[in-house]
């Protein structure tokens, strides 16, 4: 998905696809929902939100709704906050180290 917000290109295509998470439903549920996280190559952060007709992503069509799918920029602080709500995934741990290192310390 590419979309243009305040001038800058958010394209999850050739962005780094940072970490995943959805609600456990299949894609083709209606009511699935997921968000990833992305960076770019210039390191701005983004959440990819996808969700069916009956997620908080669905949108009305006539006589009904359907889901959809949208990119919301996002701060560092956002990104950060993301990936420690995940933090028992694995991936979200490397992801913290890699992007985020400065900010952890030892118990």
């Amino acid at each position: 998905m590419i979309k243009v917000i305040d001038g800058k290109r958010y394209n999850t295509d050739t962005a780094e696809h940072v970490l995943g998470h959805s609600n456990g439903h299949f894609s083709s549920d209606f009511k699935y929902r997921s968000k990833d996280l992305y960076r770019t190559n210039k390191g701005a952060w983004f959440l990819h939100h996808e969700g069916g007709a009956l997620s908080d992503m669905a949108v009305s069509i006539s006589g009904g709704s359907e889901g959809s799918s949208s990119i919301e920029p996002v701060t560092d602080d956002d990104a950060f906050g993301f990936l420690q709500a995940h933090s028992d995934d694995s991936k979200s741990q490397e992801a913290i180290d890699t992007h985020f290192a400065d900010r952890i310390e030892e118990a």
